[in-house]
């Protein structure tokens, strides 16, 4: 049974490691400007326009989709896990709508630098889900509960949000992609504070993954095996609301990667967290990369939001989850 075990998580690592390449290279060759491979491979030193094509528009795009899809991918994984909730993800719980208001605020107060943006929305994403944690622990809420939670701090939050955008209508323009999740705008000087907090975030993650198993075996476990649980709780949200509010603060509010994504590490290949943490950040980086390559290409010249895309597939796959799960209730 071992070696069946590490024969699948081999495979299940090759597949994600694939699957990025492919999507990667994809997101780089493909877009509504035709680039000819023949001229890149065959002829020498491709033409300039090509050039400043690849380097300056299709290059920061896929990494910055990359990186926010590992980083929501894996904040997914750690809020299921702290909150013994495999239904909740960042999205969902109000953990991208307090990011999201962080980045309004810092948009209506002229604050847009990349480390501004980054810092601000981890603030906000860090808030949400201290709020939610602890009003989950205090009230004895229920798994169900939680997720009815994050939808009312969903809507509270984006209130907030679209009050200011009301009184500070000259942001209303980026505000309408944002809101969805866009990488079009994504450039080097603002991916790259983005990258160093999501690469921090997740190497601190990978070397925790083993408390991260223990704290998911539940409060008195965790503690009878002498964890200090109020305290690693604390730092894996933290972490959590790093991934997510740098993903947000770059691509806007992107949904269900922290939810689809994690469920389905679990199922195709383990629950453990060294392993889904990693395979999280390879699925999920693939993932956003090639639904954003569709939303370039589907109806090109016209360019959608990748937010629209991950929604089509997303919320078909939350309801089967939910039916699966008669509600969501079934095993509170």
């Amino acid at each position: 049974m071992k070696h069946l075990f590490k024969n699948k998580i081999a495979y299940c690592y090759l597949s994600a490691t694939l699957f990025l390449f492919f999507a990667g290279i994809l997101g780089i060759l493909v877009g509504s400007t035709r680039v000819d491979l023949w001229e890149l491979f065959s002829k020498g030193a491709p033409s300039e326009t090509t050039l400043r094509i690849l380097v300056y528009v299709r290059l920061p795009r896929v990494l910055g989709s990359l990186f926010c899809g590992a980083a929501l991918a894996i904040s997914g994984a750690v809020i299921q896990g702290v909150l013994s909730n495999p239904l909740a993800s960042p999205s969902l719980i109000g953990v991208n709508a307090g990011a999201g208001l962080a980045v309004t605020l810092c948009s209506a107060f002229g604050l847009l630098s990349g480390w501004s943006l980054s810092m601000s929305a981890f603030l906000g994403a860090f808030g949400a889900a201290m709020l939610v944690s602890l009003g989950a622990k205090a009230w004895g809420a229920s798994r169900g509960t939680v997720i009815l939670m994050g939808v009312a701090l969903n809507a509270l939050l984006g209130a907030v949000s679209d009050t200011i955008i009301t009184f500070s209508p000259e942001i209303s323009i980026t505000n309408s992609h944002f809101k969805v999740g866009d990488f079009s705008g994504v450039t080097y000087p603002r991916l790259l504070p983005v990258a160093i907090i999501i690469l921090v975030s997740m190497l601190i993650l990978f070397t925790l993954s083993n408390a991260l198993d223990v704290l998911t075996l539940g409060e008195l476990n965790a503690q009878g095996l002498g964890m200090n649980t109020a305290a690693m709780r604390v730092i894996f949200l933290l972490l959590a609301a790093l991934l997510a509010g740098s993903a947000v603060s770059l691509a806007g509010l992107l949904s269900f990667v922290g939810l689809l994504v994690p469920h389905a590490v679990r199922k195709l290949a383990s629950p453990a967290a060294c392993h889904l943490l990693p395979l999280s950040a390879l699925f999920g980086g693939g993932f956003v990369t090639l639904c954003d390559t569709l939303a370039r290409v589907a109806f090109a010249p016209y360019e959608l939001p990748v937010g629209i895309i991950m929604a089509f597939l997303g919320a078909p796959f939350f309801l089967m989850i939910l039916i699966r799960r008669k509600g969501g209730y079934a095993h509170d």
